[in-house]
């Protein structure tokens, strides 16, 4: 999400790839290749090879992930004027001078930029309706209590041991998802708890965490101001309503309270 192409550039290809998330950048099937395999098909390569592949596949997965990014905001990358400007630099013999080089990647930069933002804007302006009309029809389901806050939230299942306080650390298991059932994060998936001060996160957990006992499970619907509001991060867009199913395993009181 913060990136700046400065120039057509090996030094600043690489520089560019290494500011990258990882987040799509390789497709799950490439990761799910068989480490054997690849461990053979590069064994006879020496050592110099294998740094000057690896700096090519560098690159090529920047170019790979940039292609995508300009795919998705409707602006295509012209695939053979790029290869055309890497083969012409890489043979000192380029159409266009340093500084043109400089000026035109910048203005892609910016135009790529302004496009996002665009979009971004739109996106915000459509999920507040979208959440707005979810979280209404949501209200209405047996079982949903709706907090002061906005906060919505389910008993899936309820627990017997303490409740935290928003100074407090806990442990839990989560399910994240949007409103149209994207997932965005999940513990579960990663196979392993987090744990963390509940007043260290988005108001609408702090809110809700609270609200639960140890070993309880409750799904908690919140609305955009209680979570990112206008900030995008990863899947979720601004003003996003989000969706987490939320296990609190374990409150962790510091040591001078628990001594007590």
């Amino acid at each position: 999400m913060r990136k700046s192409l400065v120039a057509l550039s090996t030094v600043a290809a690489l520089g560019l790839f290494a500011c990258q998330p990882n987040t799509d950048q390789v497709s799950e099937t490439k990761e799910a290749k068989d480490t054997a395999t690849q461990s053979a098909a590069a064994a006879d390569m020496t050592d110099a090879q294998k740094q000057a592949y690896a700096m090519g596949a560098s690159m090529g997965l920047f170019v790979a992930n940039r292609a995508k990014q300009q795919e998705q905001l409707g602006m295509p990358l012209d695939q053979d004027a790029l290869q055309q400007g890497f083969e012409d630099a890489l043979n000192n013999d380029t159409k266009l001078s340093q500084g043109d080089i400089q000026k035109f990647a910048q203005a892609g930069e910016q135009q790529m930029r302004e496009k996002q933002q665009e979009m971004a804007a739109k996106a915000a302006e459509e999920n507040v309706k979208i959440g707005a009309d979810y979280l209404a029809q949501n209200a209405e389901k047996e079982g949903v209590t709706v907090t002061d806050s906005g906060l919505q939230y389910e008993v899936i299942e309820e627990g017997e041991g303490a409740s935290p306080d928003a100074s407090d650390t806990v442990k839990v298991h989560y399910h994240g998802t949007l409103i149209d059932g994207t997932v965005f994060d999940s513990s579960y998936e990663r196979k392993e708890p987090v744990i963390f001060p509940l007043n260290r996160v988005i108001p609408g957990w702090t809110e809700g965490v609270q609200l639960m006992k140890e070993g309880a499970k409750y799904r908690f619907v919140i609305p955009a101001e209680l979570a990112y509001g206008e900030r995008s991060t990863g899947l979720i867009t601004p003003n996003s309503t989000l969706i987490f199913d939320v296990e609190l395993l374990e409150v962790i009181k510091d040591d001078e309270e628990a001594a007590e």
